[in-house]
């Protein structure tokens, strides 16, 4: 709200006066006649005359101030719009500037970042080579030990020897601890319940047994037959005793002249021949005294085949019907050879070790191995 001005306060003066005293000189009045009142009013005239020049010349001195200090604000305002001329010139230079760098940046990354996905797509091709790589490596190595375990046991099945499965067992434990993969664990602990199952069977020296008619078979042609007669004749004076033979021997060089010495083993000789002309003994088997001395190679020959037949059967793992040409072959010797000779002894003795050896044992199988084998091939 507003208020109306008090009336006690002095008017505004007039502006015409100030304005034409401002825009023109002042001009003294005219000399009237010389009254009193007169001179009063030229008196208060020239007084406010006085008061509007020096309010004129006041209003002059504070518009040239005035003026002065705008001059001044012009000018600094000039100098102020040309450092922000210069100023917003090299903010825009410094923002083309910053948005070039920007661009070269954006580029740059957008490069960085293209190699950094081709690195990484590199980095997963290497890491699923270097898997697919170890996956075959895997494999290979399971399948050669697969394939040398099955090798083992046809060689243990042919030979009945454990030795082809436990060489094959412990190359594939180094193996497999040589490569240190830990998903083949399983098998090397199979391997090693296997080991121990095989080392405490007990199988058939198939070797040995082998060697053992093969040197019966080599023995056979040296055999004496029971209806030889000057071998049996030998094979009497031979047990008669060496030692027999030594001492009387001595004696005689002792007690005789060499003469008499020469004579007593011409009549030792003598003797035998004539003893040898007539033989009284007992006939056990008619079969061997009656045999003919042609028929003896074929009695040496079938023996032969008997064996060989044994020889056979141990290797085909038929024991019973290598057990049985044994038997076969011990009767035989019994009936047409002599007994009394020490190598017939030593072929009987053979036979019975032979037959005693033969064992129908089978060979311990590898399941746990083959089936943890299965197992890491299949990458479970």
């Amino acid at each position: 709200m507003s208020s109306a001005p008090p009336d006690d306060l002095p008017s505004t003066p007039p502006a015409a006066p100030v304005a034409a005293a401002v825009g023109a000189p002042a001009v003294s009045p005219a000399p009237s006649p010389a009254t009193p009142a007169a001179a009063t009013s030229a008196g208060r005239s020239g007084a406010m005359t006085l008061l509007l020049g020096t309010v004129a010349v006041a209003a002059l001195v504070s518009s040239g101030l005035l003026w002065q200090k705008l001059s001044a604000i012009q000018e600094q305002l000039a100098r102020q719009s040309a450092d922000s001329g210069a100023l917003a010139i090299e903010a825009r230079t410094m923002a083309r500037q910053a948005e070039e760098q920007v661009r070269d940046t954006a580029a740059r990354l957008s490069v960085a970042e293209a190699r950094v996905s081709e690195v990484a797509l590199q980095r997963s091709q290497l890491e699923e080579l270097m898997q697919s790589l170890s996956r075959s490596r895997d494999e290979n190595l399971v399948v050669d030990i697969e394939s040398a375990i099955r090798l083992a046991q046809q060689q243990a099945q042919l030979t009945g020897s454990l030795e082809p499965l436990v060489a094959a067992l412990k190359s594939a434990n180094q193996r497999i601890e040589r490569s240190a993969q830990p998903r083949l664990a399983p098998v090397q602990r199979a391997i090693g319940r296997d080991l121990d199952r095989l080392t405490r069977a007990t199988v058939t020296d198939t070797a040995g047994l082998l060697a053992r008619l093969d040197e019966l078979v080599r023995q056979v042609d040296d055999l004496p037959v029971l209806n030889a007669v000057a071998q049996a004749a030998a094979t009497k004076r031979l047990s008669a005793g060496p030692g027999a033979q030594t001492g009387d021997k001595s004696v005689g060089q002792g007690d005789l002249a060499w003469w008499q010495t020469a004579l007593q083993r011409s009549w030792e000789v003598v003797r035998d021949e004539a003893r040898s002309l007539v033989r009284v003994s007992r006939i056990d088997q008619p079969e061997a005294i009656l045999l003919a001395p042609e028929q003896t190679f074929f009695l040496r020959e079938n023996l032969k085949f008997k064996l060989l037949n044994a020889r056979l059967g141990v290797l085909a793992r038929q024991f019973e019907s290598a057990r049985a040409d044994l038997a076969a072959a011990t009767a035989a010797l019994n009936k047409y050879f002599d007994p009394a000779s020490r190598r017939t002894q030593n072929v009987a003795s053979t036979l019975q070790q032979a037959q005693a050896s033969m064992k129908a044992a089978e060979l311990p199988r590898l399941d746990e191995t083959l089936s943890a084998l299965a197992t890491a091939a299949a990458g479970r």
